[in-house]
């Protein structure tokens, strides 16, 4: 095997590697969804509401390409009360992409 196949192999390999097992679950409970909370995800994710889980969600939802939002509308009877929450939308216009999307750390 050539040398370009052996790092192409062990691009692969790294790849499968730092993929988020959540991802998957994730990305079916989005789909055909404009937005949705946070705490939704979390629940879903049987995951317990901490900094570092929602980091993680952070990390898997920008992977997505949704972005965070602050809303009233994600509560239930939200529109009534004043309890904001935070949550995930589909942007509207295409985003621009940075160096730093990479959940690896690895620059393209």
């Amino acid at each position: 095997m050539s040398l370009l196949g052996k790092l192409a192999l062990a691009r692969a390999e790294l790849d499968a590697h730092c993929e988020d097992p959540w991802r998957e679950k994730v990305e079916a409970a989005v789909r055909d969804k404009e937005a949705i909370s946070t705490a939704a995800l979390l629940d879903l994710l049987h995951a317990p509401a901490t900094t570092g889980t929602a980091r993680r969600l952070a990390a898997v939802m920008r992977g997505l390409n949704f972005i965070p939002i602050k809303s009233r509308r994600l509560m239930p009877g939200g529109r009534a009360g004043n309890t904001v929450t935070r949550g995930w939308a589909r942007p509207i216009r295409e985003m621009k992409s940075s160096p730093n999307d990479d959940p690896c750390g690895r620059l393209s």
